[in-house]
C-alpha cells in the first residue's frame, strides 16, 4: 500500500491513542544488545540516540496489544509523514528529520523501518527463510546503515552490516518466540521450518518446547550462525576505532546467545545474557580487539 493511499484509507477517531500514549517506557539500556553505549564517541552519540527514540516509539506502537490495526498504521503514517518532511507532527520523526538533514544522512534508513513496523502490524506469519530475511532487510539493516553513515563509514561495509543486523534480529526473534506469539499473535519462525518438523504454531503455547519445536529453533540458530560469519569481518571494515570495538562487543554477544539457543529452551529456560555475563564478553573482547583489528589491518594490505 502506497503512503498516499494508506493515509486515505486510515483515519483515527478523536478518541484514539497518540503515539505518545502508547510508549512502553522501555529504554535503550533495555535493549539486549548495547544501543549508543560509551563506546560510541560522544560526537555521534546524540544522532545515533535520536534515531533509537524513533526507532523505539514506532516499535511500540507496532506492539501496542490495545491499539487496532488502523490506529497504528495512521501513527506510523504520521511518522513517515514527519520524516519525509510533509509534517511536524510526529515528536520523534522530527528530531531524527532535524538530525538527519544536520549530518547529511538519508531519510531512507527510517523509512525503510517503517516498513518493518507496518508489517508488523499486518503480517502475522513468514513462509520461508527468505520472507523473514526481506523483513530483516527493514527491520534490522536500516539500523546499522544508520549508524555507519552517521560515523561516514563506506558503504563497502553494508553487507557484513545487513549480515550482523539481520542475525540479531533472528536472535530476539528466537528468544521471545512464545511471548510474540501469546502476546500479539505473531509467528516470525517460517512456517517450511515448523511444517518441516511436523508442529504448528500452536506447539509455542507449551510450557516446555518439543523435540520439534527445538529443532526448528536450532535450525534457525545454524542459520544465524551462517549469518553471524558473513558478518565478522566488520569490525575490521569499520574505519572508527570506538565503533570498531562496539561491533566487536555486539559479534561476540551474539555468537554466544545464538550458542545458547542451540542448547537451551526459550519457552522454559532464560536464554538472555544476565549483566555479568554482558560485562565479562565485553571486557574479553576488549581486551583482545586490538591484536585483532591488527591482524584484520594486515591482512587486508
Amino acid at each position: 500500500m502506497s503512503p498516499n493511499t494508506l493515509a486515505q484509507a486510515v483515519t483515527l477517531d478523536s478518541a484514539a491513542p497518540s503515539a505518545a500514549a502508547l510508549a512502553s517506557g522501555k529504554g535503550h539500556t533495555d535493549e539486549n544488545f548495547p544501543v549508543a553505549s560509551v563506546l560510541i564517541a560522544p560526537q555521534h552519540r546524540p544522532a545515533v540516540m535520536a534515531f533509537y527514540a524513533f526507532a523505539r516509539a514506532a516499535d511500540d506502537v507496532a506492539d501496542n496489544a490495545g491499539a487496532t490495526p488502523a490506529q497504528k498504521l495512521a501513527l506510523l503514517e504520521t511518522m513517515r509523514a514527519t520524516l519525509a518532511g510533509e509534517s511536524d507532527a510526529d515528536a520523534n520523526a522530527l528530531a531524527l528529520r532535524n538530525v538527519q538533514q544536520a549530518r547529511g544522512v538519508s531519510a531512507q534508513h527510517g523509512l525503510d523501518l517503517l516498513e518493518a513496523f507496518r508489517r508488523d502490524v499486518t503480517k502475522l506469519r513468514y513462509t520461508d527463510w527468505g520472507d523473514l530475511m526481506d523483513y530483516c532487510r527493514y527491520s534490522a539493516s536500516p539500523v546499522g546503515r544508520f549508524v555507519l553513515d552517521v560515523h561516514g563509514e563506506s558503504r563497502a561495509t553494508w553487507p557484513a552490516n545487513d549480515a550482523l543486523c539481520s542475525a540479531l534480529q533472528v536472535i530476539n526473534h528466537l528468544q521471545d518466540c512464545a511471548k510474540d506469539y501469546r502476546d500479539l499473535d505473531r509467528v516470525y519462525l517460517p512456517e517450511s521450518e515448523l511444517a518441516a518438523a511436523g508442529i504448528g504454531v500452536e506447539a509455542l503455547t507449551a510450557p516446555k518446547a518439543s523435540s520439534g519445536l527445538r529443532q526448528v529453533i536450532s535450525d534457525l540458530a545454524g542459520l544465524t550462525g551462517v549469518l553471524l560469519d558473513q558478518a565478522r569481518p566488520l569490525a575490521g571494515q569499520v574505519r572508527d576505532g570506538r565503533l570498531a570495538l562496539e561491533i566487536a562487543v555486539i559479534q561476540r554477544m551474539a555468537e554466544s546467545l545464538n550458542a545458547g539457543l542451540r542448547r537451551r529452551d526459550p519457552l522454559s529456560e532464560r536464554v538472555h545474557h544476565s549483566k555479568p555475563e554482558v560485562i565479562g564478553l565485553a571486557l574479553t573482547t576488549a581486551l583482545a580487539f586490538p591484536f585483532k583489528r591488527l591482524l584484520s589491518r594486515t591482512e587486508s594490505l
